[in-house]
């Protein structure tokens, strides 16, 4: 694209919209009531990067880039719905903040769910990138092209004090890794809120970005449009057609707000504001257009038609409908297709296997009839197959393309399944041990659990993540944990957690085909059936069709009915290892002791649940959790509170000790937790009621 007049005429327009939107919203603070920013001092740069872009693109702004927005095609009249929480708001539907844009428009380049939390759209931006170029090289004739054949390029556009983040880094290290073609924008105004660079970095993204090798550096004046355009034509040509990442730092002045509520007199003084203003990018881009021949009357003409412009966009905006509260629940999840039980689970010509290798078949079948279906995680490819085997031989036949290993970056892991999702990949991924997931819940709570409400439903993020789980033969503190209590607190994100094969391979598949976030909870205690007491996980393997919707509980060991009419029964509600703790348990009472096996923590089939109960009226949920504050705990009182009058006793409540980790001594581990022995003394309590 060669820079004309016509170009820089056009850029002019857009930066004095961009201004006249921020002054205009200034001026009617009241009506402008939800927290909002503005790229008011960073237009030249922003326009000059998003003018780069095609309709086959993608671009990740941050909360200030509404200069970019402008510059792929939108209107004020649609960034204003957002800014005013408007119904007809295209990106959220007036659930989220201004600039928080998402977008899948065939006629501009594609937007996936934007959050707040600083840097942290890198990764799922770089999760984008990943699926670019899987697609590209295998699947090329699926990947959205532009009009004359040419290559996406994935923005990520980022603010400096943000490349601090720990996750930047990951998504940086994957990036030059993998050579992804990816253009990162650090746009460096030399404050994080109120912190002024010297007090949050030691180096600015620029010299950082050296410790990449592979990644290409640029930087410019981001005041000045013209350096601006050039440096983002030559980041986006070599993205776009030499397949790998570059990283533009542009120096820009903020001449806005840190945001509406954070105002820059709360923090700047006299001399940085004037010194900021020096640099504004508007006089500068005026001047130019009058050296170049367009006159002082052309130029106020402009600024007076875009004013009158943005003021009828303002007031249009203002009148639109409000949302609909009736809808607040809409879109938390799409829809899922599989509905119901399907398939033979227990084929005449079938063969016992243990739960790891059913999870192993399921995901080599998967993996055969999705094409676009990849794992990724620690250790999961060629070599090792995953530490407990669970992905042996998956390597070896489908690719080191298909199935491969990740760095320790469980951030990276988690998050880039929000990119991968959106290009149209189905990407299975896996955290080694539950202890070990944290540095991915950034990733998991801030964008792949929201990513589908806050988009109005254009962005689920189809993920099945594999994490193995639980307490057996001294794992120790680090390899032993539950976490089931801290996921079900995530909004947004379904959890499953089978107790034995066949459970394993039809929930398995269900989730991978769910268009949703799954976590899947992975006993390692039932892998490979070596827990005394375990060996019901072992089950005749389910035919390739069969498939167990999620949120299905079933019965394991029914009571005998004459007991249940006399109310001498007692019904154990539990999971994963819990249910054979209960079976064991359960022998000490021939007949008196029902075990209904959630099988899926959330959603959750409380109508079983509850109708079992009501059968009953005795109850003990179990589970190898420490109790206090647990899911168990909260499912005790949604028991009590729905089935009140049917209880003859209270909802016992059986978890672990209430201690920070599970010692690696063999004494202790037991100590700490659940036993069939401990089961059976509360069942004996229960009874006496």
């Amino acid at each position: 694209m060669t820079l004309t007049p016509d170009i820089l005429m056009h850029a002019y327009r857009l930066m004095v919209m961009a201004k006249s939107m921020s002054e205009t919203y200034e001026a009617n603070r009241q009506d402008c009531k939800y927290v909002h920013s503005t790229s008011r001092g960073h237009e030249a740069i922003q326009i000059a990067a998003g003018l780069q872009l095609h309709a086959c693109d993608w671009v990740s702004p941050y909360y200030r880039d509404d200069s970019i927005m402008l510059s792929i095609g939108f209107q004020p009249y649609e960034l204003m719905l957002q800014l005013l929480a408007k119904r007809d708001d295209p990106f959220s539907g007036g659930r989220s903040y201004y600039c928080h844009p998402s977008s899948k428009d065939p006629n501009r380049p594609a937007i996936i769910h934007q959050s707040s939390a600083t840097g942290m759209q890198a990764i799922p931006t770089t999760g984008l990138a990943q699926g670019v170029q899987f697609l590209e090289r295998y699947h090329s004739n699926t990947l959205r092209k532009g009009e004359n054949g040419e290559l996406p390029v994935v923005v990520c556009s980022l603010g400096d004090g943000s490349v601090t983040e720990g996750e930047v880094s990951e998504a940086f290290q994957f990036a030059t890794l993998k050579q992804l073609p990816i253009v990162y924008l650090v746009q460096d105004n030399q404050w994080s809120i109120s912190a002024a660079g010297e007090e949050f970095r030691c180096t600015n993204a620029y010299e950082y970005a050296a410790g990449f090798k592979g990644m290409k550096r640029l930087q410019c004046d981001g005041s000045d449009f013209v350096k601006s355009f050039e440096t983002m034509q030559e980041a986006v040509q070599y993205a776009r057609t030499e397949r790998r990442p570059v990283l533009v730092h542009a120096k820009v002045p903020l001449l806005g707000h840190h945001t509406s509520g954070v105002r820059k007199e709360f923090y700047r003084n006299r001399e940085d504001l004037l010194r900021h203003g020096l640099y504004d990018p508007i006089p500068k881009l005026r001047l130019l257009l009058t050296n170049i021949g367009y006159t002082e009357t052309q130029l106020n003409e402009v600024e007076n038609n875009v004013l009158a412009y943005v003021q009828d966009h303002f007031n249009k905006a203002l009148a639109a409908i409000e949302p609909d509260i009736q809808t607040v629940e809409d879109y938390v999840f799409v829809p899922t297709p599989v509905k119901e039980e399907k398939g033979q689970r227990v084929p005449k010509t079938g063969e016992k296997v243990m739960m790891v290798d059913a999870a192993l078949h399921a995901i080599e079948e998967i993996m055969e009839e999705h094409p676009q279906a990849i794992l990724y995680g620690q250790d999961v490819g060629r070599r090792l197959g995953g530490v407990f085997r669970e992905a042996a031989t998956l390597a070896d036949k489908f690719g080191d393309h298909r199935v491969f290993n990740t760095a320790i970056q469980e951030a990276y892991i988690i998050g880039s399944t929000v990119g991968m999702s959106a290009v149209g990949m189905k990407p299975i991924v896996e955290v080694q041990f539950g202890d070990y997931i944290y540095p991915g819940f950034n990733q998991l709570v801030t964008e792949i659990s929201k990513s589908c409400y806050l988009s109005n439903g254009k962005f689920p993020v189809q993920m099945l993540l594999r994490v193995p789980v639980g307490a057996y033969g001294g794992g120790g503190p680090y390899h032993s944990g539950s976490i089931e209590s801290t996921l079900l607190t995530i909004k947004g994100i379904k959890v499953v957690y089978p107790s034995n094969a066949a459970d394993m391979k039809g929930l398995m598949k269900a989730a991978f085909l769910d268009p949703n976030p799954v976590i899947m909870l992975e006993h390692k205690g039932l892998y490979w059936s070596k827990v005394p007491g375990t060996d019901d996980a072992k089950t005749i393997e389910p035919e390739k069709d069969y498939v167990l919707p999620l949120g299905k509980a079933n019965v394991l060991l029914e009571a005998d009915s004459e007991e249940v009419r006399k109310g001498n029964t007692v019904l154990i509600v539990t999971y994963g290892m819990g249910v054979y703790w209960a079976k064991a348990a359960a022998k000490k009472f021939p007949g008196r002791v029902e075990v209904l096996d959630l099988r899926t923590l959330f959603p959750l089939d409380e109508e079983t649940i509850f109708a079992s109960v009501r059968r009953h009226n005795k109850v003990l949920v179990l589970s190898e959790e420490q109790q206090n504050n647990s899911f168990a705990e909260a499912l005790s009182l949604r028991i009590s509170n729905n089935c009140y009058h049917f209880l003859d006793a209270k909802v016992e409540v059986m978890g672990a000790l209430n201690l920070p980790a599970v010692p690696i001594h063999l004494d202790l581990e037991k100590a700490m937790l659940p036993t069939a022995a401990k089961v059976a003394e509360r069942l004996e309590k229960l009874f006496s009621y």
